[in-house]
């Protein structure tokens, strides 16, 4: 049985087929997905999908896209949702250069802010982080303590940073892209990473695995993930499966 440990089941691409999708998860080797907020309508609609389902658990934060529209009752709400019983971390949360939908001193404080609320809360966090791998890093060193752990989500950055961040006590995440032929960093990524360290996950329902590029994502095709990583390693698919699921039900505290 696989875990999808970072999926959006709440975009509107599931509006015609979630359910039937989400009760086949089990009959098709996905035991449990993780649904992770963006904003706080879909920090939202990712609780209400964990209440409904039995096989979802739900993670509450605002995307760096979605800083700008962040104030301090924003806190308080993303607070009282992460108390909910099947919410587990809060993200995603972190820094995203490379579009800067929100300014960058911005997406820096609101980073932090939440960082401080999931260590008030005892919570691990889920990262994004894209072209700011050093002021990501940065930032979670800065605020490194005993409470402070989390992963970082469909990984994208060097091998040598991901030790770093390992040391710091997270997590590293891979995704669709360690399937593209291309894809040189996430490859290496994942033959190096220690396997207690390593989660897997698809983003749903973007960042499409080969061979269904393309198409939209979904947690089923997480196999195709965990299928990489163990041919990149010479490891077998079940022992891989097993692995990742474990270490994604400790980060998560899921039973």
């Amino acid at each position: 049985m696989l875990i999808d440990s970072h999926a959006h089941l709440d975009d509107p691409k599931f509006n015609k087929d979630r359910d039937r999708l989400i009760k086949s998860l089990k009959q098709n080797d996905i035991s449990l997905v993780i649904n992770v907020g963006a904003d706080v309508s879909s920090s939202i609609k990712s609780v209400k999908l964990a209440d409904e389902y039995e096989n979802i658990y739900a993670a509450v934060g605002v995307h760096p896209h979605s800083a700008k529209e962040m104030d301090d009752s924003t806190i308080d709400v993303l607070k009282a949702f992460a108390k909910r019983d099947k919410v587990v971390a809060i993200g995603e949360i972190g820094l995203d250069f490379h579009y800067d939908n929100s300014p960058r001193d911005i997406q820096r404080k609101w980073f932090i802010e939440q960082i401080k609320l999931a260590k008030e809360l005892n919570m691990p966090i889920i990262v994004h982080s894209r072209d700011a791998d050093q002021e990501t890093f940065d930032i979670l060193k800065e605020e490194a303590d005993e409470r402070l752990r989390g992963v970082l989500h469909c990984y994208s950055g060097s091998a040598e940073m991901a030790k770093d961040y390992i040391d710091l006590g997270f997590y590293i995440s891979l995704a669709g892209p360690v399937t593209f032929k291309n894809a040189r960093k996430p490859k290496e990524v994942a033959k190096v990473v220690p396997m207690d360290k390593l989660l897997i996950e698809t983003d749903s329902p973007y960042l499409t695995p080969e061979p269904h590029r393309g198409k939209r994502n979904e947690p089923l095709y997480v196999r195709h993930v965990a299928s990489m990583i163990a041919e990149l390693r010479g490891m077998d698919f079940e022992d891989v499966g097993r692995i990742t699921s474990e270490n994604t039900k400790r980060l998560f505290n899921i039973d």
